[in-house]
């Protein structure tokens, strides 16, 4: 077991680091009402702020709950703004020994990483290696377990006031009694990657394992053969449900790598990127959502040059311009619109 590192309230408390949280946090949303609020009187409120973390007053909950339907739908709890400048504050110290942790070969919740660079990773140990195991998580954000999720990070981190602190923010949400992670928080995308931290090692040691890529709970990894890929299929069932009590979803799947895989959004072969159905029917709706805005006055034809480059966004990264032009063919763009994208 490595050496835990310790982390004081008075570090989290430090107002440099309130203040650079409070920048974060507040990234690209500068005209909401509430970060408009709390920056009105920033000074007095990050001095209440550092007052509550050192004395151990913070109090958490009150999560705003609300769909998304992109990529997929979901229900998000996003916690007030002040909470999630406390977040950022203490992420700050905690990443950096999280991400010293982790193995090569995770991609989510790090810098420098995330979707495009687990794909491309996908894509090199198809093109060498001959079979795959994937596999993703069954309700994996509401089914982690707070007492071991606590026990892990226990394990990391020692400080009396910081782990009270982390304790208090998982048992601020659950699913069902001493389970869950909300979605949409900053520390529980962190914690939920790290709950899993240990799998990439078990799979990393195995003999029979080739390489592994994991994004979140969406998890692949290469063998030899599909007896190997079978075994390890039972290996990694076993340790989730004992170590981390979770379940697979039932979809695995054990293949060829020259058939390709469906991962992250992605249609990975070993010679090109392509979209998923759901990416597509993603881009599809994007486009015509921004084309209806524009057609009832909603938006300039600076917004819509906006609103098709991040719908080209979507499949971007995609080898996929055949495909395209077939839907610009089929759904052409308003004769107003060619002038903008000419």
């Amino acid at each position: 077991m490595s050496k835990r590192v310790r982390i004081e309230l008075d570090e989290i408390a430090e107002l440099d680091n309130l203040y650079r949280a409070f920048w974060r946090a507040a990234k690209g949303k500068r005209d909401r009402q509430a970060v408009q609020d709390f920056a009105l009187r920033l000074d007095h409120n990050l001095s209440f702020m550092r007052r509550d973390i050192i004395n151990g007053d913070y109090s958490f909950g009150g999560y705003s709950r609300f769909m998304i339907y992109d990529p997929k739908p979901r229900v998000i709890h996003a916690a007030c703004f002040r909470e999630r400048v406390l977040h950022h504050a203490i992420m700050a110290h905690l990443e950096p020994v999280f991400e010293r942790h982790m193995v090569g070969d995770t991609f989510a919740c790090r810098p420098g990483r995330g979707v495009l660079a687990a794909v491309n990773r996908a894509q090199q140990h198809i093109r060498r290696y001959p079979w795959y195991a994937k596999v993703d998580v069954r309700k994996f954000f509401d089914s982690v377990d707070h007492d071991i999720l606590f026990r892990l990070l226990s394990r990391r981190f020692k400080g009396e006031g910081l782990l009270i602190l982390l304790k208090r923010i998982i048992e601020s949400y659950q699913t069902d009694p001493g389970k869950g992670l909300p979605i949409g928080s900053l520390t529980s995308q962190h914690f939920a990657n790290f709950y899993l931290s240990r799998l990439d090692r078990l799979l990393l040691q195995n003999i029979n394992v080739l390489g592994t890529v994991r994004y979140m709970d969406d998890i692949i990894w290469f063998c030899n053969s599909r007896e190997q890929a079978k075994e390890t299929m039972r290996e990694v069932s076993r340790f989730l449900a004992q170590e981390r009590k979770l379940d697979l979803k039932q979809n695995f799947q054990i293949n060829r790598s020259l058939h390709g895989v469906s991962f992250c959004g992605f249609r990975v072969l070993a010679g090109t990127l392509r979209p998923s159905p759901r990416r597509r029917r993603r881009y599809a709706a994007r486009r015509k959502a921004w084309e209806r805005a524009f057609e009832k006055g909603l938006i300039d034809e600076k917004g819509l040059q906006t609103g098709y480059a991040s719908a080209l966004a979507i499949v971007a990264h995609c080898d996929c311009r055949s495909w395209l032009k077939r839907q610009l063919g089929l759904n052409p763009m308003p004769p107003c619109c060619h002038e903008i994208v000419s």
